[in-house]
């Protein structure tokens, strides 16, 4: 950890040569891990609280059947939807990520999202929360997600609005990976975006009714949502509060288009 705050601060001239090298290289490394893969949920905060909720209500008796998170990540949601009585497996590709989540939650399987190892009719819910941005195919994970439900199942999807004037993954210029918000990179026209952003996917209503085109599905719920802005509101306090309040509250309004994530509920016909 010391290491990785030299480099934060510049200061190189006190590091060996060699272990400059070595964290350069680590660093790029999770730099790149984090454009192709996103980067899961370490903490639990008000805005993972708020999707729990809505999660929750949408899966109603589902709840305490058997749950497949396709994508955990480190396993946060797993561990927060384990106490409602449910059998919670998480799935993960990322071998590290997996390994971290195992630690707490017994279930975990590492594997890739369009070729689930898991037997067709299976759960009763389906959680893919900000994944299918970044799989190799987007329409064979969701393909294989409505397989494994059981009839009457519920895929919750969470997924990047293209309507969202901030792109949240960072771009690539001139080959290299700049981390963090750009403004408006979503607006562009689709083939200019996608050679700024190719690592990450983002979504319109059109974009993801074609995904589940000719699937055995009906959809429960299809809306737009604000973040919750943590971060925001550690930092400026009532203000981001404030802003928070008045984000959430477009949320019923048509100015929803311009929220952060899609919010579908899908159910197996």
């Amino acid at each position: 950890m010391r290491a990785s705050k030299f480099i934060v601060q510049g200061h190189f001239s006190t590091m060996d040569k060699n272990l400059q090298d070595i964290i350069h290289t680590m660093n790029s490394r999770n730099l790149d891990k984090a454009a192709l893969r996103g980067e899961p949920s370490y903490v639990w905060r008000a805005g993972q609280q708020r999707r729990l909720d809505m999660i929750v209500k949408f899966a109603g008796e589902r709840i305490k059947g058997k749950i497949l998170e396709n994508g955990c990540g480190v396993g946060m949601y797993v561990e927060h939807l384990s106490p409602f009585g449910g059998t919670v497996i998480g799935l993960e590709y990322d071998f590290d990520r997996a390994r971290e989540a195992k630690v707490n939650s017994p279930h975990i399987l590492n594997a890739a999202g369009e070729f689930l190892p898991l037997l067709s009719g299976t759960f009763d819910l389906i959680l893919s929360h900000e994944v299918i941005e970044h799989v190799q195919d987007d329409r064979a994970a969701i393909q294989e997600m409505i397989r494994v439900l059981k009839p009457s199942g519920r895929l919750i999807l969470f997924c990047p609005n293209r309507g969202y004037p901030v792109e949240t993954h960072g771009i690539y210029w001139k080959g290299k990976y700049y981390f963090g918000n750009k403004l408006f990179v979503n607006y562009l026209p689709r083939k200019l975006r996608d050679k700024l952003a190719p690592h990450v996917r983002v979504y319109s209503k059109r974009d993801l009714l074609k995904l589940f085109e000719g699937l055995p599905v009906k959809f429960i719920e299809q809306t737009v949502i604000f973040g919750a802005y943590d971060n925001i509101i550690a930092r400026f306090g009532v203000l981001g509060k404030f802003l928070r309040a008045l984000l959430q509250f477009l949320e019923k309004t048509p100015l929803r288009i311009l929220g952060i994530s899609h919010f579908w509920v899908v159910e197996k016909e």
